[in-house]
């Protein structure tokens, strides 16, 4: 298992390395997504409005669900990276079988709170009572199953970081076929509406979870399950590590409910709807990026840990220019045919629903022009196991700049809630810049 891994992340030529790892990233990142837009097709056009409202309200809380166990997920990746790379089993070991008991542990404890508090908190962000009603049952069923779901996101990781690139691309697919299969028996045929959309989703992630622990289980993987040793130090580095996606996770959240409460002051459930449909139109996109800059995490992190800092250099240069390129088309297209991709999802009789979402769209893919610089630097400095530097830039991302726009682009109204991502990036984009001249005259002073 070694050589499996020490073939792909040590030997493989840079450049030929981050096509190896960055194809098969995107692609399962775009299966993963493929059911959030069919889902959102799903319940746009066969449940109606108020479902997808009351989606998007219970969305926010869904992800907060996940945010404990994706600190512990990601958080163990980086250091188990670094680990392999200074050729410690052991030690890398010994953090996969910890990190796997204490994602377990945190979908329970936030599974619990959200299931049993779930109707305080949705009612408290002013929706009417059955769009209400709604986004609880959504809420509750992703919280019972959230202590299995949870775990799939990080063998995903796991299994990447094990030399299993294709693997993780096929468990990925093999997902997505699994939860629009369960969305078409459930939604479209036993018609359970968005009861079933939250089963669909949860029981796919389940399986998946399952399925993904099978090789390391058989021991077919360089990361073995060991008897757990935990220590102070370990879940210090593991939180230091995770805690940029932590806070990414739990500020964007917050901030997401922020926006649904405005949302629906300033425009009501249609406002709240129209988020959605930009969300769905983004899922069109954002897999492509999350694709390229988490798949080269591995490969970046063991090359940090081996000390072979010019394959660093190069491989952070194909990640910045891959996503350049990606997110320059991405704002081309979405400028250009808003119309075309907002009625993907709004059925073509709501045209109040329709129109604004074109216009927000168009006004929302202004982000795209600026988003990818500091989401590659925010990915980079997580991988080399600089948390700070990630962790400013999370933050700055997901809740300071945003709550600073929405004051100073409030004259605009809505539409100054449509451009609040395209502002945030701008100072974001600044702030990584500089963070990034200084690592790299660090790194030139060891080559």
């Amino acid at each position: 298992m070694r050589d499996r891994t020490d073939r792909i992340y040590a030997e493989m030529p840079p450049v030929r390395l981050f096509f190896h790892a960055a194809i098969p990233g995107v692609i399962s990142m775009f299966a993963m997504s493929i059911y959030s837009i069919i889902e959102g097709i799903f319940v746009g056009q066969f449940v109606g409005g108020d479902a997808f409202a009351a989606m998007n309200l219970a969305m926010p809380l869904v992800m907060i669900n996940f945010a404990l166990a994706d600190l512990v997920g990601v958080g163990s990746s980086v250091p188990i990276s670094i680990a392999l790379g200074q050729k410690d089993e052991d030690q890398a070991s010994n953090i996969f079988s910890c990190s796997i008991l204490l994602i377990v542990a945190a979908g329970i404890t936030t599974g619990t709170i959200m299931f049993l508090f779930a109707p305080d908190i949705i009612h408290a962000m002013g929706a009417d009572d059955k769009v209400a009603q709604l986004a609880v049952n959504y809420l509750r069923i992703a919280a019972a199953l959230g202590p299995l779901a949870n775990l799939v996101f990080a063998m995903d990781n796991f299994l990447r970081i094990s030399g299993f690139v294709k693997g993780s691309m096929l468990l990925n697919l093999l997902m997505s076929g699994l939860q629009i299969g369960l969305l078409i028996l459930l939604v479209a045929v036993w018609k359970l509406e968005l009861v079933g959309s939250a089963l669909s989703v949860n029981l796919g992630f389940c399986i998946c979870a399952v399925i993904a622990l099978i090789p390391f289980i058989l021991g077919k993987s360089i990361l073995k399950f060991r008897k757990p040793r935990f220590s102070v130090q370990l879940l210090k580095r593991i939180i230091a590590c995770g805690s940029p996606n932590f806070l990414n996770n739990i500020a964007g959240r917050l901030f997401s409910l922020v926006m649904n409460v405005l949302l629906l002051r300033m425009g009501g459930t249609l406002a709240v709807s129209t988020f959605s449909v930009l969300m769905y139109c983004s899922d069109l996109v954002q897999p492509a990026l999350y694709g390229l800059c988490d798949s080269m995490q591995p490969a970046i992190g063991y090359n940090w840990g081996a000390t072979s800092y010019q394959r660093v250099k190069t491989l952070a240069k194909c990640v910045f220019s891959a996503t350049a390129i990606v997110s320059a088309l991405a704002f081309v297209l979405m400028f250009s045919i808003p119309r075309q991709l907002a009625s993907i999802f709004v059925d073509s009789s709501e045209t109040a629903l329709l129109d604004m979402s074109a216009h927000a769209l168009r006004l929302f893919s202004v982000e795209f022009f600026f988003w990818w610089f500091g989401f590659a630097a925010q990915s980079f400095f997580n991988a080399i196991q600089k948390p700070k530097y990630a962790a400013i830039l999370t933050v700055s991302t997901a809740i300071v700049f945003p709550l600073l726009m929405v004051w100073l682009l409030w004259p605009l109204g809505l539409d100054g809630l449509w451009l609040n991502q395209a502002a945030t990036y701008v100072p974001v984009g600044i702030i990584a810049f500089i963070m990034l001249r200084k690592t790299q005259r660090s790194l030139a002073s060891h080559m």
